[in-house]
């Protein structure tokens, strides 16, 4: 341990602890040969453009690097929806409104039950009131009422935050896969908060769980176009109502056994004030849609009742880990220190070198992270990202309670599990985040943020306030 902490300390550092005392002993003794008298001498012999040139031709450098750079975005803020208590469903009520369920038979609802009793959910998940009634009521009233319900409350909680007035927000974009409708989700939130005329705005569809990390690139690159110390509001949320499945098909009953209600909104800026929380560094996205075996490993559909329902195919977790492999080699690129590149370098070259019994080294991204938000898609999704990326428990912990307490939310679920970070007092100033997440595509989607404010109050509109003290909870693992 002590040995690869030195060697972590010496190649991270390679240039103040090599290059700069080599080079200054080189110069010292070029210096020594010659003698003070001839170093004077030379320098008194430089011509006036050569000194000029030495001076503007950097300072010339930096200016124009600082001018043509993008802007840095800052999180301001963010909220997350904590539904209200007559939505809660435990797995005892799930499991018995399903089998009085007129379509689920016997053998269903045995594999119902065994699943849920896997899925790592907790009995304080939230569904809409529409699906607690036998049969669900699925329809677009009662769709477009969760969403009103979610998005409504989570955007209010955000604007009581940060205290900003809604004439104040240029851009909003916002994503919901399933449930698209007319007017969109932007033309919803423009009427309710009576935002200008002249507002960018966004909506997207069908992009999956992995969507909140497309609307925040989206955003960045509108505030990037837009004036100084624009604002951008970022809504992200799915709506269970509406996808929720109603048929006896197996590989379509997955989604409806994990998915629950949830929304989170985001306020970006490209003004760094005394409120920002976060420093966006960056957004990597990776796409396998021209693999067909990725493209329709997750897919709405019918089945062969016409039901509407979320197909899951087995090849979803294997594509999910290849995705997953794309995009790490693409963030770590630009991430990891150069003790892991080098470390990463060495055993590629041994691998080609000698065949493949040398195995290929997997960075650690610990080194380059203080905290992961791996969206909680479920316990199998979180397994796996864990055994690829060797993190340890307490590394994956905020997945893990995010998806015991609120269930699969989708989109919204990488901000539930930064909240359990706040909540538990973890995130310190300097601390690096690293948010993946996944969606129909295939995606595999990272941003990073860097922490430059800890919260001073996390109470207000918390998505934990009512139940962190019971975190972490012991998930069983049968």
């Amino acid at each position: 341990m002590v040995s690869k902490r030195l060697y972590q300390v010496v190649v991270n550092n390679f240039l103040i602890v090599v290059v700069v005392p080599v080079t200054a002993v080189v110069l010292l003794r070029k210096a020594g040969q010659l003698g003070p008298d001839e170093v004077l001498s030379r320098l008194h012999g430089l011509r006036q453009v050569h000194a000029f040139l030495a001076v503007f031709v950097p300072f010339a450098m930096a200016t124009l690097y600082l001018l043509r750079r993008p802007r840095s975005v800052y999180l301001v803020d963010y909220a997350c929806c904590r539904p209200e208590s007559n939505c809660r469903v435990s797995i005892g009520s799930f499991t018995e409104s399903a089998r009085l369920s007129p379509y689920i038979d016997e053998g269903t609802f045995r594999f119902i039950t065994r699943m849920l009793r896997r899925s790592g959910l907790g009995d304080q998940t939230y569904l809409h009131p529409s699906l607690h009634h036998i049969p669900p009521r699925c329809c677009l009233g009662e769709s477009r009422d969760e969403a009103e319900q979610v998005v409504f409350a989570t955007v209010d909680d955000l604007l009581a935050k940060t205290g900003i007035s809604p004439g104040a927000i240029d851009i909003l974009v916002t994503n919901c896969s399933g449930f698209t409708p007319t007017p969109s989700f932007t033309d919803m939130m423009v009427n309710r908060y009576k935002l200008r005329s002249d507002i960018r705005h966004v909506n997207m569809s069908g992009m999956g769980c992995s969507a909140g990390v497309v609307s925040v690139e989206v955003a960045r690159n509108l505030l990037q176009a837009g004036p100084r110390g624009a604002h951008a509001l970022v809504v992200s949320t799915e709506i269970t109502s509406f996808v929720y499945y109603t048929g006896p098909d197996r590989t379509m009953l997955l989604p409806g056994a994990l998915f629950r209600m949830g929304a989170a909104a985001v306020l970006l800026s490209t003004s760094r004030s005394n409120k920002s929380r976060f420093r966006l560094t960056h957004i990597v996205r990776t796409l396998t849609a021209a693999q067909d075996r990725a493209y329709l490993c997750a897919s709405l559909k019918e089945d062969e009742h016409g039901e509407t329902g979320i197909y899951l195919s087995k090849d979803l977790v294997p594509v999910a880990g290849e995705t997953l492999k794309a995009n790490i080699a693409a963030l770590g690129s630009v991430v990891l220190p150069p003790s892991e590149k080098l470390l990463f370098a060495l055993s590629f070259i041994a691998r080609k070198a000698l065949g493949r019994r040398i195995k290929l080294y997997m960075p650690d991204f610990r080194t380059a992270f203080e905290h992961f938000c791996v969206h909680s898609g479920g316990r199998a999704v979180i397994d796996a990202v864990q055994a690829s990326l060797r993190l340890s428990d307490e590394n994956v912990e905020p997945s893990r309670m995010t998806l015991h307490r609120f269930g699969n939310t989708s989109s919204s679920s990488l901000w539930y599990e930064l909240a359990y970070i706040e909540a538990k007092g973890r995130a310190r100033k300097g601390d690096r985040v690293w948010m993946v997440g996944f969606g129909s595509g295939f995606k595999c989607n990272s941003a990073v943020w860097e922490c430059i404010r800890s919260p001073s109050d996390t109470a207000l509109g918390a998505p934990w306030a009512d139940s962190i003290h019971q975190y972490p909870v012991k998930i069983s693992k049968e």
